[in-house]
């Protein structure tokens, strides 16, 4: 039998982008138990603070019924378990389900009935239901949907968004059956000002997650090849985008590199189950080539512009502004800027990046790349504006020109200039 959701204990599992603002969210209204296996994590947390930048100290002082741990005992005392660890690709694009096959492991150990387990970590139509579950009755010894249940609701957290925030995005929920379908509309529903969406089914609710980021990501590719035919054409690609704009139904979107956890790795998860089916997505796959494409372009027209200008390329000093997948927010997943760094690496170019926003030591590990503390002036014979920090905004023209030497480039991947202030725009 279910408890009522006031009578509620909830677990979160995972508490990085996603789970902490969930855990927050929950621990200002419910009994609630952020877990993470992540020992660090969680000392960091109970000093009050979050490296993600997410959730404020404040908010994270209201959540006066959160608690935090590392010991997997404690969940025990929990009956709605929320999954929401990473679901990267590997280095083949194929789904990697590493820490969702683990975390469905742990919460299976401590199942009990009545229980149920809601994911929120983004995955392929159908994987709720064929991996986890399986998972779950493996390890608890408990029969699904009779002894406990699962739901799923993608997340939606758009990292460094101060705006968009957890409550004010509407939120898709699903269950296994009817009855805790309605049980998990309801709980979100205490947080969600935004409202929600039930989807019919599990499958339904995970589709809508990926396709999501994969319309995103067409879209993108579609702006990305453009830019490429305009170079061509020696066309300003923005100057035809805010031309095309002016018709009240074109979509606003522009060139540039495609990373992070969602955009550049949810369209693989689609693909992967399409195959799996016997179908081969043409377009999708496209897009996603032409995106991850973008980086090696990047660096081979830098290098282009440099011997036009007779600016000598083996030894050049060359400075990457930014690192993170996106503007003013420490997230470093999957950012496609150190791709063109490894690009500009292999013209035998000496890189520097410089990125305010960035934990070096993570960088370091992640990566194995150590941002500088600051930029040397008069140094370098081309800049690369990677991404459009409020800090490099405020530097101007003025402020970047002082870093280069006479004879040198500016390439602006994000329009923080205007055209006139840069050499190549992408």
């Amino acid at each position: 039998m279910m408890k009522k959701i006031e009578q509620s204990t909830i677990a979160v599992i995972g508490l990085g982008y996603v789970g902490l603002p969930l855990a927050v969210e929950f621990g200002k209204k419910y009994p609630t138990i952020g877990f993470d296996i992540n020992s660090s994590r969680i000392e960091e947390l109970r000093n009050g603070d979050d490296h993600t930048l997410e959730v404020t100290p404040d908010a994270l002082k209201e959540a006066d019924q959160l608690h935090y741990t590392d010991q997997l005992e404690s969940l025990k005392k929990a009956n709605l378990f929320i999954v929401t660890v990473p679901t990267p690709i590997d280095e083949y694009n194929s789904p990697d389900l590493t820490p969702l096959e683990k975390s469905s492991a742990s919460v299976g150990k401590v199942l009990s009935k009545g229980d149920i387990v809601i994911y929120e970590s983004t995955v392929y139509p159908g994987a709720t239901e064929e991996v986890c579950i399986p998972i779950l009755e493996k390890e608890s010894g408990l029969t699904f949907n009779q002894d406990f249940f699962a739901g799923y609701s993608p997340e939606r957290i758009n990292p460094g968004d101060k705006e968009h925030r957890l409550p004010t995005i509407k939120k898709v929920t699903s269950g296994s059956t009817p009855e805790v379908a309605d049980f998990v509309d309801a709980l979100y529903q205490t947080i969600i000002t935004a409202g929600t969406h039930k989807a019919s089914s599990i499958k339904v609710a995970e589709a809508a997650k990926v396709i999501e980021n994969t319309q995103r990501d067409l879209n993108i590719a579609l702006i990305n090849e453009l830019s490429l035919i305009f170079d061509r054409l020696d066309i300003d690609t923005l100057e035809v985008l805010e031309a095309a704009g002016s018709k009240w139904n074109f979509l606003p979107f522009r060139p540039g590199l495609v990373g992070g956890h969602c955009i550049g790795v949810d369209p693989y998860y689609l693909t992967y189950k399409a195959q799996a089916v016997g179908y081969h997505p043409e377009i999708i796959l496209a897009g996603r080539r032409l995106n991850d494409g973008m980086s090696a372009h990047v660096a081979s027209n830098l290098v282009k512009n440099m011997i036009s200008n007779d600016i000598e390329v083996k030894g050049a000093n060359i400075l990457v502004m930014g690192l993170t997948f996106k503007e003013n927010c420490p997230d470093l997943r999957n950012t496609k800027v150190i791709d063109v760094i490894h690009e500009l690496q292999d013209f035998k170019l000496n890189v520097d990046v410089y990125d305010p926003w960035v934990d070096v030591q993570e960088a370091q590990r992640e990566y194995d790349v150590t941002p500088i503390g600051s930029p040397k002036e008069n140094y370098y014979d081309g800049v690369i504006l990677a991404v459009a920090h409020d800090e490099f905004k405020a530097m101007g023209k003025e402020g970047i020109s002082r870093l280069l030497k006479a004879d040198s480039l500016i390439y602006d991947l994000k329009y923080i200039l205007p055209r006139e202030e840069s050499d190549i725009r992408l």
